[in-house]
């Protein structure tokens, strides 16, 4: 199997309501769809999101790097997981969320390859798990407002966005607890404090049963966040503080946090959260499983690392699909209230037949020979090829659900002619 061609594709993902901390305000998830097209029918999918404020990428720098930094070095390369990983990482210095989004894709197709998800792939086994919810930052009485509702839904796990600047977040951390009392309280200041502020927001919350306070001041601050470590009486979760694996050595061996959170796209990609997760394992360090403001590609990739990695993480930050207006089918997860867990594997292909006149039929099946012989000579083919015959199977991709190949066929259909005779020659595609 060869790498021959690459589509990109913006996805933009409606929120319910915007999503708020100290660093930004987010109506919509913008997340940048990647799929490596092979000289077979297998195809890789991955995903990153504009996040500007933590990885300094956006839309229009991860299309630059994936299409003119990475993707040529993959170009005509036979698959071989770890080289083409390798090469990914070489190609260029930095974007850690372009680089995620094509490890994404690469680690998909060796899935696909073994007939395999990636929990099994990595020696793990499916299995249910619960995410935290995010309350955005607001005034105290709404995010308590937030926080009943949430709770009343069976959210029992809350994460409290704080760092307002305005003196009120002890306010908005005691009108949280009062509001769900049952719930489990994750408190992230988004590097919002200073060390002054940070232990005197401790000493007034320590009551409230708490369970960690995430990257209470800059993430290039280690000596305060040490400070913080060793005299607080709450668990500190370092985030923006740890990108690379050199990162998490750094604050293990300083015992600068009590643990780390782990993001695919500040890592890097799979490998890379796997490297961090093997030294925090044999640290006796817990992890959280974090992300930013994802789509439903990378959210899954996460949860499957979290799932074959059990006894790494204590906490899970993978609640951007309860942000959505609507999941979009295909997902990858089933989600009940918090809890979470993988759609079941069924293969599914979306193909594209060409008809006797030249032009383009698209469609999906679980069998796509049968349905061929279908199209060319029984009844119950399409109506629009049945005076079109013969057809010829022009081009195949696999999919590892229906929902997931029929929400590829929405793209494909919306496609100009010239664009998917590119897609036919599995040539670079950009949509």
């Amino acid at each position: 199997m060869v790498i021959t061609g690459l589509s990109l594709k913006m996805e933009k993902i409606p929120l319910r309501t915007p999503f708020i901390t100290a660093l930004r305000k987010v109506e919509s998830v913008e997340n940048m769809v990647v799929i490596l097209h092979t000289d077979t029918p297998l195809i890789g999918k991955g995903a990153a999101p504009a996040t500007k404020a933590v990885t300094g990428e956006d839309l229009k720098s991860i299309s630059y790097t994936i299409k003119d930094k990475i993707f040529p070095s993959l170009y005509k390369q036979p698959f071989d997981l770890k080289k083409l990983v390798a090469l990914t990482h070489s190609s260029c210095r930095g974007n850690s969320s372009a680089k995620a989004a094509v490890e994404i894709a690469l680690y998909n197709l060796a899935c696909e390859l073994k007939n395999q998800n990636l929990v099994k792939f990595l020696g793990g086994d499916p299995k249910e798990l619960k995410t935290a919810v995010t309350i955005s930052l607001n005034e105290p009485e709404i995010m308590a407002e937030d926080a009943t509702d949430a709770f009343a839904k069976g959210f029992n796990i809350l994460k409290i966005k704080v760092g307002g600047g305005d003196g009120k977040d002890t306010k908005r951390i005691k009108s949280v607890r009062k509001a769900a009392t049952g719930a489990k309280l994750l408190i992230d200041a988004n590097q919002a404090w200073n060390t002054k502020e940070s232990l005197e927001i401790i000493a007034d919350i320590k009551a409230l049963d708490i369970e960690l306070i995430e990257q209470p001041v800059s993430g290039d601050d280690i000596e305060g966040l040490k400070f913080i470590t060793k005299h607080s009486s709450i668990p500190i979760l370092a985030d923006e503080a740890v990108f690379t694996l050199e990162d998490a050595k750094k604050i293990i061996d300083r015992q600068a946090a009590d643990m780390i959170n782990i993001k695919l796209m500040k890592c890097g990609g799979i490998s890379k959260a796997i490297e961090i997760i093997e030294y925090c394992r044999s640290h006796g360090i817990k992890c959280m499983m974090g992300s930013m403001l994802e789509g439903p590609i990378s959210i899954t990739a996460a949860a499957k690392l979290v799932m074959a990695y059990p006894e790494t993480f204590s906490y899970i930050d993978l609640d951007s699909p309860l942000l959505y207006k609507k999941i979009p089918a295909g997902s990858g997860l089933k989600f009940f209230k918090n809890t979470f867990t993988l759609e079941q594997y069924e293969p599914y292909s979306l193909y594209i037949l060409q008809c006797n006149d030249g032009t383009y039929y698209t469609g999906v099946a679980k069998d796509v020979k049968k349905r061929l012989v279908e199209h060319n000579s029984l009844p119950n083919g399409a109506k629009y090829t049945r005076n079109r015959r013969p057809l010829t199977l022009a081009y195949e991709e696999k999919h590892n659900s229906k929902s997931a190949a029929l929400k590829r066929e929405i793209e494909v259909k919306k496609m100009t002619r010239k664009m998917k005779e590119r897609l036919i020659k599995r040539s670079s595609l950009i949509c």
